[in-house]
């Protein structure tokens, strides 16, 4: 488990846009509202909206493959659109590494 601290406060939409890349859980009444983001296999993330920490747990077999990518899905973030086309083509490139490294195919 690592801790990020971030810049900014995380918002409700910083969340939105992790959920093109995994799953998102809100539990809005908590705080200013909970979130959970997980990527099976790679990391999950949570944290309260107007937080500027993170707590991120890595899949051990695979960290030192994801790790790079949490750093590029936090400093790729902006407010309004977001072009996602180097994130997805970094996740798929990273994604194949993942699934030789845990199940050789």
């Amino acid at each position: 488990m690592k801790e990020f601290l971030l810049d900014t406060p995380v918002t409700k939409e910083f969340f939105t846009y992790l959920g093109n890349f995994g799953q998102i859980e809100a539990l809005p009444n908590v705080g200013e509202g909970f979130y959970k983001f997980e990527k099976p296999e790679w990391f999950s993330i949570k944290g309260f909206v107007g937080d500027t920490t993170l707590e991120v747990r890595f899949k051990k077999e695979v960290m030192d493959l994801t790790v790079d990518f949490v750093y590029f899905l936090f400093s790729s973030y902006r407010e309004g659109a977001v072009d996602l086309s180097a994130l997805r083509g970094r996740e798929q490139a990273i994604g194949e590494r993942i699934r030789k490294h845990l199940y050789g195919t």
